[in-house]
């Protein structure tokens, strides 16, 4: 027994040289950070399905409902496959400075202590699930302004195509350790990323397709905005994850992220209200919740960087912004974005990108080896120079891989349904499936 528990002693001696290094380099996961992004997962998640769902369903007329809402279920789908297959690896994965590498394909090398680079506290397997939520719904908000009128296979190819030629790469230069990133451009959640990538898509989008049939002349008021109403609700909650969790941690500066984002969308809701009532003598539903997301979206990139104050101010620039765009703007100008996805997504992410260079508070932003980052009402005028070029370079890239992705969904597809069946409706003609009541 005495030889037997000397040899275990030898073996065990033998194995610490070993084990105890390999210990002590593992990274220390966090349970609270963790349990705080499953939850920030699932709520970006809410934001496209139900969430943008029911936004956009409500504002389409009756005979598009199903088909505007199948455009949300299947980027979902689509892009979530797209992502775990190899954009997540070339966004996040690799050093280099215009695209990551696919070193992390099918998630090939992530196991059960893995951690990213980004998010040092969580699981990558959690981060990169995280990450896939906001290339899902960056798609998804691209439909809305092609709305009534793009086929369903299309809307497929696009996705696929811009997703790898303009979602990946900007992601990468942005949060991926990529050439803006270096530079020192910031973009908390997305505002760059997200909403200047969707809003620029939608406008190249809409312009490349064309008006709908009897834009300007037929009525093509929202068939329910109670659905409007309760997707929008959806989002708001939803963007508490969307914006809090991009701290990827459980702490001050994620409740200072998100106590932000709901100012601001409180701001954009009572100013576009105001100027709706002030200009047509009563405030609309459609407009409140419009504000609303014009003020989260404006909001996005400045989130984690900002004070509370900052964005009520955010917020109430928004509003009126973003309404000018939608009912002044697009009228003149004559391009058919539907659901307004460059007045509201494509202005109010230049503005919040903007606005984070102006507002920035180093306070909130620092850490324990970070002094954070400063905008201009600290002395830094350099840094809303560095956001005025990075929102430059991504609108250009968008535009361009916008174009491009079109294009190759054009020839494989065609873009367009046929003017029989826009009249029949997308749902009939697209799905064979109809709302009946």
């Amino acid at each position: 027994m005495s030889s037997f528990l000397r040899g275990r002693g030898l073996l065990t001696l033998a194995l610490l040289p070993v084990s105890a290094p390999a210990l002590a380099a593992q990274p220390a996961i966090s349970a609270a950070d963790t349990g705080f992004m499953i939850v920030a997962t699932a709520l970006v998640l809410m934001m496209t399905i139900p969430g943008l769902a029911l936004f956009y369903a409500g504002m389409v007329r009756k005979k598009n409902v199903l088909a505007t809402m199948a455009q949300s279920f299947a980027a979902t789908a689509l892009v979530s496959l797209l992502w775990f297959a190899c954009a997540y690896s070339l966004a996040f994965h690799g050093e280099g400075a215009w695209i990551g590498d696919f070193g992390r394909s099918f998630f090939a090398g992530v196991a059960l202590e893995t951690v990213s680079p980004f998010a040092k506290t969580i699981p990558e397997m959690l981060f990169a699930t995280y990450q896939m939520t906001f290339a899902v719904i960056t798609c998804a908000l691209v439909a809305g302004a092609v709305a009534d009128r793009m086929k369903f296979s299309a809307f497929l190819i696009f996705s696929t195509v811009w997703l790898f030629v303009v979602y990946a790469p900007t992601a990468h230069w942005v949060w991926g350790g990529g050439f803006l990133a270096s530079w020192g451009v910031i973009d908390f959640a997305g505002g760059i990323v997200v909403h200047i990538n969707a809003g620029v898509a939608g406008l190249v989008a809409a312009l490349v397709l064309g008006q709908r049939q009897g834009y300007g002349r037929d009525n093509l008021a929202p068939f329910d905005l109670t659905l409007a109403a309760i997707g929008t609700g959806l989002l708001w909650v939803g963007w508490f994850g969307f914006n809090g969790g991009s701290a990827l941690s459980a702490g001050s500066r994620a409740i200072f992220a998100i106590v932000a984002t709901h100012l601001a969308a409180c701001a954009g809701a009572v100013v576009w209200s105001a100027l709706e009532w002030i200009e047509r003598g009563k405030p609309s539903v459609l407009g409140i919740v419009s504000g609303a997301i014009s003020g989260l979206g404006t909001i996005t990139p400045a989130s984690g960087y900002v004070l509370p104050w900052h964005g009520v101010l955010i917020g109430l620039i928004a509003g009126a912004v973003c309404y000018f765009f939608c009912t002044r703007v697009k009228i003149w100008l004559r391009y058919d974005d539907s659901l307004d996805v460059f007045g509201v997504h494509g202005v109010g992410g230049v503005l919040g990108t903007l606005m984070a260079g102006v507002f920035a508070t180093a306070a909130v932003s620092a850490s324990a080896t970070d002094p954070g980052v400063s905008g201009l009402l600290e002395g830094a005028s350099r840094q809303l120079g560095l956001q005025a070029l990075g929102v430059a370079i991504v609108a250009v890239w968008c535009a361009a891989g916008t174009w491009v992705a079109l294009k190759v969904a054009g020839f494989l597809s065609g873009l367009r349904v046929t003017r029989d069946d826009e009249r029949l409706g997308l749902d009939l003609a697209l799905h064979g499936e109809a709302i009946h009541q």
